[in-house]
């Protein structure tokens, strides 16, 4: 199939996991009645965003939110990634998206690779590592349409996974993600469009809505951008779907004209993997 519809959910995340999870599950069936075959959910969907949130509100995968979302993706036949949510495991935090199949089976475990460690002076300072343990792993999940390949918010500025990724054949990543309101007007979309172009490859960023009052201010405009680097679709700051229909002949087309992948010189360098 050359083309199908991806759907990014912009929720709006309130501290009621409970609430957010019915609310997740209601836009999910909305996307899938649309027409989409794989529907994206915002990093931290179930959980306010913030270091002193990841202890209360995580859980373990296979657990209730997750369960939630497997019985939604069977319910509506489509592959759901679960944005991502605090996750404990041997008494560890991560920060994790897991994706479902159409019959609701779990295809992968995403956990966030690189922890979100900044401090801009005067603006932000965040750090992920004072509860959360980084992941190892590459995920990547097969549909009938193309190879997925995943990753988590600070995980899209380092251009090697997205290299990686693409090498191992995918045509998609999805990165579920909550920039905030100084590094989303600087480098969201930028990043995106460098990701996608240096890879002639699709991206989709899928962000919370923006809520001015909570104590971290996600950036919204979840977006897609194709492997021209042009942006297809991208939202505002309210909660709505997004959606983007994907067309891999245009990426096979693109790929012909520009052959940067038969062009590179792996006799002068490489990004190689230390694990499969």
């Amino acid at each position: 199939m050359a083309t199908f519809r991806l759907a990014l959910i912009q929720l709006q995340v309130s501290s009621i996991k409970s609430d957010n999870v019915i609310r997740a599950c209601s836009l999910v069936r909305e996307a899938a009645k649309q027409g989409a075959k794989i529907v994206s959910l915002p990093e931290c969907f179930n959980s306010p965003y913030g270091t002193k949130y990841f202890p209360e509100y995580a859980e373990k995968i296979p657990g209730e939110s997750t369960q939630k979302l497997s019985e939604v993706a069977k319910e509506c036949s489509i592959y759901l990634i679960g944005g991502s949510i605090p996750e404990e495991d041997a008494g560890k935090l991560y920060n994790t998206c897991a994706v479902f199949g159409p019959d609701g089976t779990l295809l992968v475990k995403h956990r966030k690779i690189h922890l979100f460690d900044i401090d801009v002076p005067g603006k932000i300072t965040f750090q992920e590592s004072k509860t959360l343990s980084p992941g190892d792993n590459f995920s990547t999940f097969d549909t009938p349409y193309c190879r997925v390949g995943l990753g988590i918010c600070y995980d899209i500025r380092f251009a090697e996974l997205a290299q990686v990724y693409a090498q191992r054949g995918c045509q998609l990543l999805v990165y579920p993600g909550a920039f905030n309101l100084t590094t989303g007007p600087a480098h969201w979309e930028l990043l995106q469009r460098g990701r996608a172009v240096d890879n002639q490859i699709y991206v989709a960023t899928a962000s919370p809505a923006r809520d001015d009052n909570a104590s971290y201010v996600a950036w919204g405009h979840s977006t897609v951008v194709n492997p021209w680097g042009e942006v297809l679709a991208k939202a505002g700051t309210e909660e709505m779907i997004l959606y983007s229909d994907i067309d891999l002949k245009k990426l096979a087309e693109i790929r012909q004209q520009i052959p940067i992948f038969k062009q590179k010189r792996s006799d002068l360098y490489a990004v190689e993997t230390k694990k499969p």
